[in-house]
């Protein structure tokens, strides 16, 4: 194997993916695998659960394949110069190492045995196509909500549910719910779905496709071929799909208040937040007093800390005080991506205070109709 490349292309291809290299189990599978065919290099990873590729155009003069080491290959990709980069490997050659050239530069590492490594998951018919920053903003807005608990696997994914040319991406913990939606054009008679894909997964797919312009899905939900794969920027990454049945969370969207309410500006609620944090401990709660004109927060730690600031809000409806956990709060915040945010109460049967709804708003007067919204389940308060 011979060929020549762009420095910068080279090390785009070598970064993205060992980027993806999760924890590899086995030493096989924390290589970089290097293909050369016609005038395309295919470099790729894969560890059963998750695979990476990408290509890339370069000059070959001689094809073949071969198996690096991804982080030694990582760390010499980052020190190339603006010289092309000549990359060479020789299967017969007793030494088996390969070489990388640039300019008086000369790089060898060793090859891994490439026959060891395993099949990856090949990707059939395209099944649809989002716009990429909707798809990027989307992630943003519900990645946050999924659970970082391993003992319930369902909850540690993010849930697609593809219906009307529509795509609904929605998370929870238990303690909140994120949803929302972008528009879903399916391609080759793709029938409305659903899956479940690991959010750490997602959260790096849109990272990584962060400027595709269209992010493409392969979706194969079919018995032992459970696997979804994204496709952009000439970028492939691939993942298993969670198995098991996401908790059906739009039953608690159903009958959203409409008369009980506040809006507060998105930034000075955050920055009063920050404010009243700075005293208390981990994930502590917050009180929110919600009064005609303002919402107050009081914030108590240990050694008899305390804090207290006030923020303008207009309220719609009776006086309200609740106790939120101030991280998940501000996850809303940053979702509604909004000027203004609007906060609704919902009722409760018991004595504590339901569950509150974070959406966004485009003034102090007029409610955003953007598909996103984000329950947040109250703590209950020492008094």
């Amino acid at each position: 194997m011979r060929f020549t490349v762009n420095p910068y292309v080279f090390n785009e291809a070598v970064s993205f993916t060992v980027s993806m290299l999760y924890k590899p189990t086995q030493p096989i599978l924390s290589g970089v695998l290097i293909e050369a065919i016609s005038d395309k290099v295919t470099f790729t990873v894969f560890n059963y659960e998750v695979s990476a590729k990408m290509q890339i155009t370069a000059d070959v003069s001689k094809p073949g394949r071969v198996l690096v080491p991804g982080k030694l290959l990582a760390n010499i990709a980052k020190k190339l110069s603006v010289r092309e980069v000549e990359v060479s490997f020789d299967e017969y050659d007793s030494d088996n190492q390969v070489e990388i050239r640039n300019g008086s530069a000369v790089f060898k590492l060793p090859a891994m045995p490439v026959a060891e490594y395993p099949e990856i998951p090949t990707l059939d018919t395209v099944s649809g196509e989002v716009v990429g920053q909707d798809f990027v903003n989307a992630i943003l807005q519900v990645h946050a909500a999924a659970s970082n608990d391993d003992v319930t696997p369902v909850l540690r994914g993010i849930n697609f549910d593809i219906k009307d040319n529509i795509m609904t991406l929605s998370a929870t913990d238990r303690y909140r719910i994120a949803i929302t939606g972008i528009n879903w054009q399916p391609l080759n008679g793709q029938p409305d779905v659903s899956f479940l894909v690991p959010a750490k997964v997602v959260s790096d797919v849109s990272k990584q496709f962060s400027h595709a312009e269209k992010i493409q899905f392969v979706i194969k939900n079919e018995d032992d071929k459970q696997v979804i794969g994204f496709i952009g920027d000439n970028k492939i990454i691939t993942t298993k799909l969670i198995s098991g049945i996401f908790p059906p969370v739009h039953k608690y969207f159903e009958n959203i208040p409409l008369d009980h309410y506040a809006v507060v500006n998105t930034d000075d609620l955050r920055r009063t937040i920050d404010i009243v944090s700075a005293v208390i401990d981990g994930d502590s709660a917050i009180k929110f007093t919600f009064q005609e004109n303002k919402i107050t927060l009081n914030g108590q730690g240990g050694e008899a800390s305390q804090a207290t600031d006030e923020v303008f809000a207009n309220l719609v409806g009776d006086e309200v005080t609740v106790g939120l956990t101030p991280k998940y709060l501000k996850d809303g915040l940053n979702g509604a991506k909004s000027e203004f945010i609007r906060i609704s109460f919902f009722k409760s049967n018991t004595k504590r205070p339901g569950a509150i709804l974070v959406t966004g708003q485009r003034s102090k007067d007029e409610h955003d109709e953007k598909s996103f919204k984000y329950l947040q389940q109250p703590i209950l308060l020492m008094r």
